[in-house]
C-alpha cells in the first residue's frame, strides 16, 4: 500500500513540476490570460508559479527518496 502512495506522489510531483515549468519558461499562460482578458494577472504569475514549481520538485524528491527507502527494505 505504501508503494502505491509513493508512486502516486511521484506522478503528482512529476506532472506538477512539468506543468509549472512549462508555464514558467514559456509564454503559455501569458498568451492564455491575455486572450481571455485577464492580462492584469500576468504581473502576479511569478508569485504563484515559482513557489508551485519548488513545491512540486520537493514532492518529487520526497517520493523518490521514499521509493528508494522502500526498495531497500524489501
Amino acid at each position: 500500500m505504501a508503494g502505491r502512495r509513493s508512486n502516486g506522489l511521484f506522478k503528482v510531483g512529476i506532472f506538477g513540476s512539468a506543468i509549472a515549468a512549462v508555464c514558467c519558461f514559456t509564454p503559455v499562460l501569458v498568451i492564455g490570460l491575455s486572450a481571455v482578458g485577464l492580462g492584469i494577472l500576468i504581473a502576479y504569475l511569478d508569485y504563484v508559479l515559482l513557489p508551485a514549481l519548488i513545491i512540486f520538485i520537493g514532492i518529487t524528491i520526497y517520493a523518490m527518496t521514499r521509493r528508494n527507502l522502500e526498495v531497500g527494505h524489501d
